[in-house]
């Protein structure tokens, strides 16, 4: 299985997930969104398979940060409008175990995981 952990490198909830993959030994590529951004067809898949709203960090300052006028209306094209523009508003981490996805970090989600 080819692991792929999309994320921001100095991101905390990052950090937590490559500590736990290293610590379990699981081997994993990690694809920096600020370095090597995201591509419009893969994002648009993950907004396909896990839904814009899994999908879109709502939470994060950046998106709080946003105007009105572009937190408004959201459906699935303006999200991904949203977060081709500004990769910090995708949920953190996303897992690409190739077959799916899996938005987030949780140590006893990943536990299951990878048995």
């Amino acid at each position: 299985m080819t692991v792929t952990l999309y994320g921001i490198k100095n991101c905390d909830t990052i950090k937590k997930a490559r500590a736990w993959l290293e610590g379990h030994g699981v081997a994993y590529a990690f694809h920096d969104y600020k370095t090597q951004g995201i591509d419009t067809a893969r994002l648009s898949g993950w907004v396909a398979e896990l839904g814009w709203e899994t999908v879109l960090n709502r939470a994060g300052t950046t998106f709080r940060k946003l105007p009105e006028a572009d937190r408004a209306g959201l459906d699935a094209d303006k999200a991904v409008a949203l977060m081709l523009a500004q990769p910090s508003m995708i949920k953190r981490p996303m897992l690409d175990l190739g077959d799916r996805r899996v938005a987030g970090f949780k140590p006893d989600a990943y536990a299951a995981l990878f048995g």
